[in-house]
């Protein structure tokens, strides 16, 4: 993808939360730390999709996988507070969604 001249920073962010899904695992990560089997029951998403996008938005920062060490391991997913600072901009994509579509 080409990015703008204008605000390559834009470019990055649309082509990051633009996405498919990738909106919608943070909406969904808005409830809480959640388990990847919750994910993607909440999600008509592959599992394959869903560990792939999991992973770039862990690998930029915005969700976090903790990893307990139990027996049978338990991994959660939670946003950070990077991923938390997108919850009004996809509220308002929402509430706009809800206006138009």
């Amino acid at each position: 993808m080409k990015e703008s001249a204008l605000c390559p920073r834009l470019s990055k962010a649309m082509e990051l939360v633009g996405k498919r899904w990738t909106a919608l695992i943070i909406y969904q990560l808005l409830e809480g730390p959640q388990r990847f089997n919750a994910i993607e029951a909440a999600l008509p998403i592959s599992g394959r999709l869903l560990s792939e996008r999991l992973k770039e938005l862990e690998k930029e920062g915005i969700v976090e996988r903790k990893v307990y060490s139990e027996v049978p391991v338990r991994v959660e997913y939670n946003l950070t507070d990077k991923g938390l600072s997108l919850e009004q901009t996809v509220r308002e994509i929402e509430i706009w969604a809800k206006t138009w579509l």
